[in-house]
């Protein structure tokens, strides 16, 4: 990037302080940052011990061989031991672990024994059917409590799961399933969605004919739907669990034993696989739980709205809560079914008091309109958490206000599926949040921002985001391909790691993330991040969401072409159009104003909530609308198209 690499444009004066309540009692206090940084492997260390090690490590961290690491290599521990057994054996067996709750409104309540029980049957069942340590097993999955149990199973026994998301193609599937070598794949028959029952099961069927190796298929009945059944390959999860014995001893893994695999979604060709390990993953997962939400486990109801087959769900629905002996909520379905009210509704009901959630659902929330929530109680909420991309302000401040009644604190955490746990993010006790920024690496990570030379920007400029120092929870390689993790994640920036994405320092030194680099406009000689045109679009009133790309122009190189979703009570008129170009122009700056913004009804997403830029680059370019696969709903492209003027006509 150039000199005027991705300008400080977006100017934010607002500041929060920690509630004076909250800091008092806070678990981590300032001080944690001094400690890291006097003494940074000491502090892992340190952290290390909040775990139960079968064989306690001497070693931190071995970095002989970068950039691959090893921590606390010479220790030994089971995963499942330290989330479960652990406390049933300190007397919290009756401790509710898991609320679940079904989209139909079905839920039970499991608590760490019964917990206990589950997984143990499931590793019984995992043996007999002949997995064993080091096998791998895909896992494929709705939003239900055997999900957890499953891949609890996994880690039981030492096999390396490999979850891929519920809402995948067969062939999303095949591909990931063949990589992983997978000798079982663990599904349901369906469950459900927006009020229907979804089918899973064919999508395994499909998957199945298209790779070798998969001796067995596990299948939950969660929707009681007709499920074609393979004999002799095909096995009902009940039958086989229920004649299991609820013992089981959990032996100990090396520190370094593959705990998982997880494909990063939205990739195209070969898919990558993500290795996480054992000891240093849940060292990071749970520290972070408890520090970046303050978790009480006595007292809290902690709820992560996440899925599984997402990295969020690994490290915060299954590893980091359930190491923390947490209680938290499990919710199935969509936030809208039966009505736009359910996510509040089911807040109220737990009493949940950490929630943690994605922007794409902030701003959805905002668009339904500031009623819905305030017909529910949501006064026990004390943490409120953001994840999954950068956070624009004015969803900030609507999540703290409507959600949070204006009391409680954001963080906003800034982490991959590489990195395993979170890196940056203000912590609720400590940090004068602003709204929009991750703020500052937490104690123990070192990350900074570089330009194009690798040198660090002063504060009030923008590059690239890279991490300076390895961290317990870091991916170790890419499975199977350890040269195109070094080609992929260490070669741009000689020894440091860096996976894409842009960021800025403010003239604090705080960190505010910029999106992907490729989503990063050169417009007339200047880096424009579709972030900040984003979050300026959002600051007007009539807009509830938007999405940014660059489209090639013969004149400025690439032009801004913005696609914007309206509040309920907005209608789209010419008058609207200019207005909103004006009011990115004050807010940014006339450089930033968008050439063209046309108002649709959806935007494409992946199941993540991610949104697809590159299908709205298709559009805004006049080509042929690429791969679909990974949307959430692939007729959005289509209604998209339905709603815009044909190209070259302003919109």
């Amino acid at each position: 990037m150039s000199n005027e690499s991705l300008a400080n444009l977006l100017k934010e004066e607002r500041r929060f302080a920690p509630p004076a309540e909250l800091a008092a009692g806070a678990n981590v206090t300032a001080a944690a940052y001094a400690q890291a940084s006097e003494d940074r492997l000491g502090f892992w260390a340190e952290q290390a011990r909040r775990l139960s090690w079968a064989v306690e490590p001497t070693e931190t961290l071995d970095w002989s061989n970068p950039p691959f690491a090893k921590w606390f290599a010479d220790g030994r521990l089971n995963v499942a031991y330290n989330c479960v057994d652990r406390h049933v054996e300190a007397g919290l067996g009756d401790r509710v672990a898991i609320h679940f709750e079904g989209e139909p409104g079905d839920g039970r309540s499991i608590t760490y024994a019964q917990l206990k029980d589950e997984v143990s049957r499931a590793a019984n069942a995992l043996l007999e059917l002949g997995v064993t340590k080091g096998d791998r097993v895909a896992i494929y999955l709705p939003m239900i409590p055997e999900a957890v149990v499953a891949m609890l199973a996994c880690a039981r026994i030492g096999a390396t799961h490999s979850v891929v998301f519920g809402g995948f193609s067969a062939d999303a599937v095949a591909s990931r399933i063949q990589d992983a070598r997978a000798r079982l794949v663990i599904t349901a028959d369906g469950g459900y969605r927006r009020g229907k029952p979804s089918a899973l099961k064919p999508a395994i069927d499909e998957a199945l004919t298209k790779v070798d190796g998969v001796e067995h298929v596990l299948v939950v009945r969660r929707t009681g739907q007709d499920t074609p059944f393979t004999e002799g390959r095909d096995v009902w999860w009940h039958e086989i669990t229920e004649r299991q014995s609820a013992e089981h001893t959990p032996q100990p893994h090396e520190a370094e034993h593959p705990l998982f695999i997880l494909y990063t979604s939205g990739t195209t060709g070969k898919p990558k696989g993500i290795l996480h390990t054992s000891g240093g993953y849940l060292t990071q997962a749970a520290y972070t739980h408890h520090a970046v939400f303050d978790l009480k486990p006595a007292t809290d109801v902690y709820w992560c709205t996440a899925d599984i087959g997402w990295v969020t769900g690994h490290s915060y629905i299954v590893y980091g809560p359930l190491a923390n002996g947490a209680t938290q909520v499990i919710y199935e379905g969509t936030p809208d079914t039966p009505h736009q009210g359910r996510f509040w509704e089911i807040v109220q009901k737990y009493g949940v008091t950490i929630l943690y959630t994605a922007p794409t659902a902030i701003r959805t929330f905002m668009k339904w309109g500031d009623d819905i929530p305030a017909k529910f109680d949501l006064s026990s909420l004390r943490v409120l958490g953001s994840v999954g991309e950068p956070i624009n302000p004015e969803a900030w401040v609507w999540y703290r206000e409507h959600i949070g009644a204006g009391r409680a604190p954001i963080v906003d955490t800034w982490w991959q599926t590489e990195t395993g746990a979170i890196m940056i993010s203000p912590l609720p006790g400590v940090t004068e949040t602003k709204p929009g920024s991750a703020q500052r690496a937490l104690p123990g990570i070192a990350a900074t921002v570089v330009d194009d030379e690798a040198r660090e920007v002063p504060n009030g400029s923008g590059g690239y985001l890279v991490l300076t120092e390895p961290w317990p929870s870091m991916l170790r390689t890419i499975w199977g391909d350890d040269q195109r993790y070094i080609d992929t994640y260490w070669s741009r920036f000689q020894g440091r790691y860096f996976a894409g994405d842009g960021a800025k320092k403010d003239e604090d030194g705080d960190i505010w993330l910029l999106g992907r680099v490729d989503d990063v406009m050169l417009v007339s000689g200047h880096n424009i991040s579709t972030t900040e045109v984003e979050s300026a679009l959002v600051g007007h009133p009539a807009v509830a969401e938007s999405a940014v790309v660059g489209a090639t122009d013969a004149t400025t190189g690439q032009a801004i072409v913005a696609f914007v979703i309206l509040r309920g009570t907005a209608t789209e008129t010419p008058e609207l159009v200019e207005e909103l170009r004006a009011h990115v122009g004050r807010t940014l700056g006339p450089i930033a104003k968008p050439k063209q913004i046309k108002v649709v009804g959806e935007l494409p997403k992946t199941r993540s909530g991610k949104i697809m830029r590159r299908l709205l680059r298709d559009i805004a370019e006049g080509r042929e609308i690429g791969d679909t696969t990974t949307l959430a709903d692939s007729t959005v492209m289509s209604l998209i198209q339905s709603q815009l003027p044909p190209t070259g006509s302003q919109g």
